[in-house]
């Protein structure tokens, strides 16, 4: 019986997998099962932020591995009090809820929005603005705060107390604002075809929500740590939301997840009212503890701007490109005539790893992916691009 056989009989269908086996990966560059390299610009959905297998990385995960692998959150450890430390000096932040994933991240905001307003105005005042063509997690309550149609079906009834409004529409928010506790965005829509909102919009957001003490969540799962060529994508709206949540690559590929609360928020959420078994998982923590390290080492984000700005002009030469859209090295790219998914299936078969966001081919390669690695991979592309 061979791997994918083996795997079809035992795991659940919920993925539409390529019919690829990877066994083993080095930098920027993954190896399958029959000895095949390809060329990672997809980093799995964002997340290996320093390739595979950093050395670095992994020595330090290893030397946690041999040290402590988990206690519960009854107690307290030193990888965990300096990962906080180190999160909270590269964003501003005061206080952390440490999880699992986006999803968990995003569902902590949401409950810290509730009972901020539960304990300053009484239990009405709970609905959340998100927008129009957002993504938000896969759990009932974020997949209720999802602003996409496509994935409200099959789990009725969904989580109360959501509303959506048009992206870069003031007006429409503003319709929007009875009972309301939160509003949560997305500074670019990534499973929404890798769109970035209007400073503007953003910056009118943030007044309504200064004006009537209503929070400004960030979902900045897939933005942030690096991802836009700044530590956080906020930076690049010129504010600092109430709350910012983080995951994909904040840990290199250990499954991490992160609330982050200004001073106005920090205490909300006190003993008792939230919890996660793993949440700050000491593997984890090893290991954000070196991304943290490397992404706000000097020049390392003028870095990632500049590939980004690499590969739009790159991508902008090629034929078949209509547009580029994204910031840094999260990049959507629109083709003229053939589907991203079709492109993304030849890629793979070519040695490239590609991703897709609605009908646009998605990259999010590794934040300290080499321009030898970028030129190699785009020059796959270009070839499958130009048949």
């Amino acid at each position: 019986m061979t791997t994918i056989e083996k795997f079809n009989d035992h795991v659940m269908p919920t993925y539409g997998r390529y019919d690829v086996v990877f066994n083993k990966g080095e930098n920027r560059q993954a190896t399958d099962e029959n000895g095949k390299n390809y060329i990672d610009f997809g980093s799995g959905i964002g997340t290996n932020s320093l390739g595979f297998c950093d050395k670095d990385w992994a020595d330090a995960v290893s030397a946690q591995a041999h040290s402590i692998q988990h206690t519960s959150n009854y107690y307290y450890t030193k990888v965990q009090a300096d990962f906080a430390d180190k999160l909270c000096s590269a964003t501003g932040y005061s206080k952390i809820f440490f999880g699992n994933s986006g999803a968990e991240a995003n569902e902590c905001a949401i409950k810290l929005a509730r009972k901020y307003s539960f304990d300053k105005y009484g239990k009405d005042r709970h609905n959340i603005i998100t927008l129009v063509n957002s993504f938000h997690g896969r759990t009932l309550c974020t997949l209720s705060a999802t602003g996409q149609d496509v994935f409200h079906n099959y789990f009725f009834p969904f989580v109360e107390g959501f509303k959506y409004a048009q992206a870069n529409n003031i007006d429409d928010v503003k319709s929007k604002l009875d009972n309301v506790c939160a509003i949560m965005i997305e500074f670019i829509q990534g499973e929404g075809g890798v769109i970035a909102l209007d400073k503007q919009f953003v910056q009118d957001i943030k007044k309504i929500c200064d004006e009537n003490d209503i929070l400004l969540i960030a979902d900045e799962v897939q933005t942030g740590v690096g991802r836009s060529g700044k530590f956080l994508a906020s930076q690049h709206y010129g504010i600092m939301p109430d709350i910012t949540t983080l995951a994909k690559g904040i840990a290199g590929g250990v499954p991490m997840g992160a609330c982050l609360a200004n001073e106005k928020c920090a205490n909300v959420l006190t003993k008792g009212t939230h919890g996660s078994t793993f949440g700050g998982n000491p593997l984890a923590c090893a290991g954000g503890n070196v991304v943290v390290d490397k992404v706000t080492a000097p020049g390392f984000l003028d870095e990632v701007a500049k590939k980004g700005d690499y590969f739009r002009e790159k991508l902008m030469a090629m034929d078949q490109v209509e547009s580029v859209s994204g910031l840094g090295l999260m990049i959507g790219i629109q083709l003229k005539t053939m589907k991203a998914a079709d492109v993304s299936a030849k890629a793979l078969e070519n040695g490239l790893m590609l991703l897709t966001a609605k009908d646009k081919v998605r990259l999010l390669p590794p934040l300290n992916i080499t321009y030898d690695e970028i030129d190699k991979g785009l020059a796959i592309l270009e070839k499958i691009l130009s048949e």
